[in-house]
């Protein structure tokens, strides 16, 4: 299997056991229900936040030699984990008489997986970006110095030998008029 796919199904896997366990809450203390749905929403929204960071501090280690899209991996990971938990869901309404979802399954599999596309992709593309970050964050690149003179930046690449910087610059040509 893929890394999205199980991404993907291991997403769908904590949202589906966070909506029976948060069933089964409320109907053992229905006046809390609220704070429940919370603190589920939060609880899904950490593993997606974990998994991704540890995807971008991965990658991040990895450096160059990481070819890996981690916004597309997450987008197709995050379908799969709307659309599966949105059945299961429904699912377990239907066979189980659990009041996980009150909603049909055109509802759980279209609007409802859409939420959870949202609650997983967005908190994981931005730890992916964080951890690659924190992982790079010690690693020297080089100068990060940009000048705005072509001369300037000819000269810092490859110590002056050669033009190996194209004619580029917008202004460089109103510039050799004058």
């Amino acid at each position: 299997m893929t890394g999205w796919v199980v991404r993907g199904m291991g997403m769908a896997l904590v949202h589906v056991v966070a909506r029976v366990v948060l069933a089964l809450a409320v109907a053992a203390a229905p006046t809390r229900g609220s704070m429940l749905q919370m603190l589920t929403l939060v609880a899904v929204l950490l593993v997606a936040i974990v998994w991704g960071a540890l995807d971008g501090i991965a990658a991040g280690r990895r450096g160059e030699a990481d070819a890996t899209d981690h916004t597309m991996v997450w987008l197709k990971a995050s379908l799969v984990a709307g659309v599966g938990a949105g059945f299961l869901s429904w699912l377990f309404t239907a066979v189980a008489n659990l009041a996980v979802s009150a909603n049909s399954l055109i509802f759980e599999i279209t609007a409802g997986a859409a939420f959870t596309v949202l609650l997983v992709f967005v908190p994981a593309t931005i730890a992916v970006a964080i951890g690659r970050w924190w992982a790079r964050r010690g690693v020297d690149d080089g100068p990060r110095r940009r000048s705005a003179d072509p001369d300037e930046r000819r000269a810092d690449s490859s110590g002056g030998a050669g033009d190996d910087t194209a004619d580029t610059e917008v202004f460089a040509p109103a510039r050799d008029r004058s």
